[in-house]
């Protein structure tokens, strides 16, 4: 492992310095006929508007070809006019014309050509606001969660993060390919583009800021180089990592994750359970499947349950949480809740 992927380096200002990019969350973009087609619309309401304001007014203007403006005139004053064009054969003579002109008919001409010219004005100001956005995200982001990694184990963490009462805003995705960003962005969620062994890529997810850090990447020794890193910068998080084998296991509680799940030798229990007991494997999928028959949710023990055993509660209590320690709810110890702890219980969906 290169010592170069642990180096501390100058915080960037930007997303761009640091060679990754934050993306926040969109919409999904609009049909580019529609956005054609409403800036035609909007061009041809600001004509006739003009035209009409023209025509009302048409004793203060003067044609040089007849002396009189009808409605055919007034519309062509109101098309070389907020076009610029401006031949003059067609003038405002009455102050009442010339004053319309000065208050109406001017802001119409630029409004129009900020239509016409829509599209670069549009893409300049998505940048700013874009910038203004990761700004003010960048200045309020505080114990959110990282994950690391959006593929299949990724999605399905935060899908189990969202059902159990997570805020998206709370919520930012790293991962290195551009098309898994821009996904994370229609989900509603915050991404940050690029290698999440790179101590840039993870600042500019504000993980120093962050209280829980996911790494579910498919590379085993991917893995290890980003818990180090997340390591180096945050020290106080509590970092979940997957593996695929039981080997490396050992490997990532050294480079400081709290909890390591390894999914190969997990789904392998899961089939031989299915296999000696279908009905208890899928009793054990509805448990690991949040938000469908059976959850299991860690809550902190009430007022009214403190002093009473775990069997006493309303939900199906399974484990006692009292500081560090887990207590399987048959142990001695946890025979009588206290209110600091904390329970681990299956309840419906």
């Amino acid at each position: 492992m290169r010592r170069s992927n642990y180096r501390r380096s100058r915080r960037p200002d930007s997303d761009t310095e640091s060679g990754s990019r934050i993306s926040l969350p969109t919409q999904p973009p609009k049909p580019p006929l529609l956005q054609v087609s409403r800036r035609l619309v909007l061009a041809l309401a600001v004509l006739v508007a003009t035209t009409l304001i023209v025509w009302l007014d048409r004793t203060g203007y003067n044609d040089n070809s007849d002396g009189s403006v009808d409605l055919l005139d007034a519309g062509y004053y109101a098309t070389v006019t907020l076009s610029t064009t401006g031949y003059g054969d067609i003038t405002p003579v009455g102050d009442g014309a010339r004053l319309t002109n000065i208050l109406v008919i001017t802001p119409l001409r630029v409004v129009f050509l900020i239509i016409l010219v829509g599209t670069t004005l549009e893409v300049l100001t998505e940048r700013t606001r874009r910038q203004w956005r990761i700004g003010r995200w960048k200045d309020t982001v505080r114990e959110h969660t990282v994950v690391v990694g959006y593929g299949t184990k990724g999605r399905h963490a935060v899908a189990t993060l969202l059902g159990q009462g997570v805020e998206r805003r709370e919520i930012v995705v790293v991962d290195p390919q551009a098309k898994v960003i821009e996904q994370v962005a229609l989900d509603g969620l915050v991404g940050v583009q690029g290698d999440g062994t790179r101590t840039d890529t993870l600042r500019s997810a504000e993980l120093d800021r962050a209280a829980r850090v996911v790494v579910a990447l498919g590379r085993d020794d991917t893995a290890v180089l980003v818990t180090l890193t997340v390591r180096q910068l945050n020290r106080g998080a509590t970092v979940v990592a997957a593996v695929r084998e039981d080997e490396n296991a050992p490997l990532l509680r050294q480079s400081g994750a709290d909890v390591v799940v390894t999914s190969s030798s997990s789904a392998g229990r899961l089939l031989g359970m299915s296999m000696l007991s279908p009905h208890a494997g899928a009793v054990m999928e509805d448990l690991l499947t949040y938000g469908n028959g059976l959850d299991v949710v860690e809550r902190p023990v009430t007022r009214a349950e403190a002093g009473h055993g775990p069997r006493e509660c309303a939900d199906l209590v399974v484990a006692v949480v009292r500081g560090r320690r887990v207590l399987n709810y048959t142990e001695p110890e946890a025979a009588v809740l206290q209110l600091t702890d904390r329970v681990i219980t299956i309840r419906p969906a």
